[in-house]
């Protein structure tokens, strides 16, 4: 059938003159063949030596003399075996292949496409990609998976050599801080931005562990990774608890050696690491999923221990505590984010807000309020920049004296 398929392919598309510039060109059987490398099933060898048959030309005297491939093609093996080498310091379920060739080869190829004016020709790197893939994949008994590999070979022919891309591993799950002074993520030190000053006792950083410390550093011992990186579902202050079920979060290990790990082993390795953060849920995840959390907007509960800087009556309190209620807010820009947040106009909600009066001077306030309002400045005002305000509403000032996230309040749980 292939045969066949290839006569009709000679006969039907190419005139003679066309034909005559192929019997002319020195190509390896299976460049020969890659010329027609989309008609009829079967491989580029097959196809070579069928078309040199109907065509009667001369057997290529040395693959070395192929003008396209300048030999490359008997290398196959060879790289194949280079990329199942390189692979094996990795743990991983599924590969693909890519290969990058010297610019004269591709030239070469496009020429010979030019001048023989075929219609069905296959690249060379196509060809090299799924026959290097094909001796990997039975070597090493691992599929090839072309939307999400867990590494990729690239197999250099012009240099003969391979290097391994290692897809990121992601880790889903829910964070608790139960400790104030830690912020989510790694923050450099202002002054010296990382590089080590008197300022940060020479550490690069502003505080001397964050959340994603914590949980990274465990889960790079898991898997042997280069690095990680902290993708959170929102962030609190840094004195601020998270409570409830958590915060969710996906931690993204970069390059790791090792995939296939217990989480919940590592649950517990990371829990018990430390009592500043406790983390749960922890499940796989993947790249699109990191999309969908950064862009989630969930309300949130908080826990607002406030102070007032003089008595409040009682039953004042609570008529402008329950006046807020599905109020909208605006918000500018705080001043203590302004250094590093643009100065705009925010509206915000506040869904509902409970009170439980201490003292004259005290009082706990719960409120469930919009995705990024900034609930401190809801408090006491931010000297006019939050409109209305709590303080604003009972003319005193007012000191957040503690703050906390109670819950993380999604539509939809995973």
């Amino acid at each position: 059938m292939l045969a066949e398929n290839l006569r009709e392919a000679l006969s039907g598309a190419l005139p003679d003159t066309n034909q005559d510039v192929i019997r002319q060109t020195n190509l390896c059987d299976s460049c020969l063949g890659r010329l027609f490398g989309k008609v009829g099933k079967g491989g580029n060898v097959q196809r070579g030596q069928h078309i040199r048959q109907s065509l009667e030309m001369e057997d290529c005297e040395e693959v070395t003399d192929c003008q396209m491939c300048k030999g490359l093609v008997s290398k196959i093996e060879t790289f194949a075996e280079m990329a199942m080498e390189s692979l094996s310091d990795w743990e991983f379920s599924n590969f693909l292949v890519g290969t990058k060739f010297d610019p004269e080869i591709q030239e070469a190829e496009e020429c010979i496409w030019v001048e023989t004016a075929v219609p069905d020709a296959e690249p060379i790197k196509s060809e090299f990609n799924r026959e290097i893939g094909k001796l990997v994949e039975g070597g090493i008994g691992k599929p090839v998976e072309f939307t999400r590999p867990d590494v990729v070979v690239i197999v250099d022919t012009m240099y003969e050599s391979v290097n391994v891309q290692v897809s990121p591993m992601h880790i889903y799950g829910r964070y608790r801080k139960m400790s104030r002074g830690i912020p989510q993520t790694r923050w450099p030190c202002r002054q010296c931005r990382g590089k080590g000053c008197d300022k940060c006792d020479g550490t690069g950083k502003m505080y001397q562990t964050s959340v994603e410390e914590t949980v990274g550093s465990v889960a790079l011992t898991f898997t042997k990774g280069k690095d990680h990186r902290f993708h959170g579902m929102g962030r609190e202050d840094i004195d601020a608890l998270m409570l409830g079920t958590g915060r969710p979060f996906i931690l993204e290990i970069k390059e790791p050696k090792i995939r296939n790990i217990d989480l919940s082993s590592l649950e517990k390795a990371i829990n018990e690491s430390t009592e500043d953060v406790e983390v749960s849920g922890l499940r796989r995840s993947d790249g699109e999923e990191v999309i969908r959390l950064k862009s989630a907007r969930p309300d949130k509960k908080y826990k607002v221990h406030v102070e007032f800087d003089a008595q409040v009556d009682e039953e004042k309190i609570n008529e402008v505590v329950g006046s807020f209620g599905g109020t909208r807010v605006a918000q500018r820009t705080p001043q203590r984010v302004m250094h590093r947040r643009a100065d705009r106009k925010r509206i915000r909600e506040i869904k509902e807000i409970e009170i439980e009066i201490l003292s004259p001077t005290e009082a706990l306030l719960n409120i469930t309020a919009e995705a990024g309002t900034y609930i401190k400045e809801f408090v006491h005002g931010d000297e006019g920049r939050t409109q209305p305000s709590i303080s604003g509403e009972l003319g005193v000032e007012c000191e957040v004296k503690m703050l906390d996230v109670l819950e993380i309040l999604e539509d939809d749980e995973e």
